[in-house]
């Protein structure tokens, strides 16, 4: 076992996904350093590991440079939620540009092979559906979502040229809509605020007509994705698709939680926000080819634990 112990460095190790690989990589039998600046993530997330021998947890801010040796590196490091990541705009750009570079730095100096979690966001407002890795996207550069979607295409530059320029070993997914436990109840997300909602008994709030489309990944498919790609050969770099072909419109998502959260809520109607995508939906073509891949969860079966989790949160937190 202990030849194939890898030291595994997760950025963001704290937050909602970067939680579920720390628990995926410790029961592979990897040793586990969780790094988060706590601004989203919660220790709350990895209570439950923290008596594992094989995992340390670190308070650092990926925009400072780190020093430690380590065999591989999942960069997630990043508020991924409007409501997050427009609180500080210049600091989400810090943390995805220079979030990059010190993690790229400090994998070539371990010599270690690095995945960055990119997202669907870089493809913008996409004129093509669904979305395949070749499309280069229809992004706003000076918009209220810009610190987001171009920080995170500037780290993917910056992954391909260390990649050509250092040789380095990189991985690129681009994540699309993911949901389950461990979700922050306040991210501003469509998943977490309309079953939040549902089970207050509250007006469901729908943006626009509601007939704009997202692809609804739960995490447990995402995390099999991440361990997929980063022990694939090493002459696949990606960027890859990471999401749920399924299609939902926010009109139909709301009543599936309505109709599993037994809940009398109300849909209302607010004004779309700016530059949000009509349509997101993911062409996996590559992930089924490379990878082997593809989401098996469907969206009720997910939704499920996603809504026992919520509930009992808010159980506890009242």
């Amino acid at each position: 076992m202990y030849s194939l112990r890898k030291r595994v460095l997760v950025t963001g190790g704290a937050g909602f996904l970067g939680s579920h690989l720390c628990e995926r990589l410790l029961n592979e039998g990897h040793d586990v350093i969780c790094l988060d600046n706590f601004f989203t993530g919660t220790r709350d997330n990895v209570l439950h590991l923290l008596d594992n021998p094989h995992f340390e947890i670190l308070r650092h801010d990926v925009t400072q440079p780190l020093h430690t040796e380590v065999d591989e590196i999942y960069n997630l490091a990043c508020p991924a939620s409007p409501p997050h990541y427009q609180a500080d705009p210049v600091q989400t750009t810090k943390t995805s540009v220079m979030g990059a570079l010190n993690m790229l730095g400090l994998a070539r100096r371990c010599k270690a092979k690095i995945m960055q979690a990119s997202t669907s966001e870089v493809y913008g407002d996409p004129e093509i559906h669904p979305q395949p890795e070749s499309y280069w996207g229809n992004v706003n550069p000076i918009g209220f979502r810009s610190c987001y979607d171009e920080g995170k295409r500037c780290a993917e530059t910056l992954f391909f040229d260390y990649h050509r320029q250092h040789k380095l070993r990189i991985k690129v997914a681009r994540i699309f809509n993911t949901y389950g436990p461990r979700m922050h109840p306040n991210d501003g997300r469509v998943v977490s605020n309309f079953i939040v909602q549902a089970l207050r008994g509250e007006d469901i709030t729908v943006y626009g007509d509601g007939l704009q489309t997202r692809s609804f990944c739960y995490v447990d498919d995402l995390i099999e994705a991440f361990v997929r790609l980063m022990d694939s050969p090493d002459d696949f770099t990606g960027p890859v698709n990471t999401g749920n072909p399924g299609e939902f419109t926010m009109l139909e998502l709301a009543e599936r939680i309505i109709g599993l959260t037994g809940s009398k809520s109300k849909l209302v109607h607010k004004p779309l926000p700016h530059d949000d995508p009509k349509q997101r939906q993911p062409d996996i073509t590559l992930a089924r080819q490379a990878l082997g891949w593809e989401p098996k969860i469907r969206l009720e079966e997910g939704l499920k634990p996603t809504i026992a989790y919520f509930d009992n949160f808010l159980k506890t937190h009242s």
